[in-house]
């Protein structure tokens, strides 16, 4: 099975940043697509940003374009989401999916392998 392990996490004032990874085993995901979801308390799970593991083609939701950032790190099989001006709604559970695809996955339940999740919590 493949695992994601999602780290970074934490309590940030608004305005600052925080970098989260989500650290793959198993597989090198050279045909995967690997995205970012985050879900708040009685929300659906929601689409952040997203990368083709082998061009390092990247997508984002409107709401989080010129703040934040999503890479990948080949070697180590990571995924990071570089966040930047942090606001009180981008509070979320974070969560890092991957699933094998030729083009952009931005649903939820079409994602094959799911992390944990990192808790976000940004004060204001």
């Amino acid at each position: 099975q493949v695992q994601l392990v999602e780290s970074g996490g934490g309590l940030v004032q608004a305005g600052g940043s925080l970098r989260l990874s989500c650290a793959a085993s198993g597989r090198t995901f050279l045909s995967y697509a690997m995205g970012w979801f985050r879900q708040a308390p009685g929300k659906e799970r929601e689409f952040v940003a997203g990368i083709r593991w082998s061009s390092g083609d990247t997508y984002y939701t409107d709401s989080v374009k010129g703040r934040f950032t999503i890479s990948r790190d080949n070697a180590k099989t990571t995924v990071y989401l570089q966040m930047n001006s942090l606001k009180a709604e981008d509070t979320a559970v974070y969560y890092c999916g991957a699933v094998q695809a030729r083009f952009p996955i931005r649903v939820a339940s079409d994602y094959d392998y799911w992390g944990q999740g990192t808790q976000v919590t940004v004060s204001s």
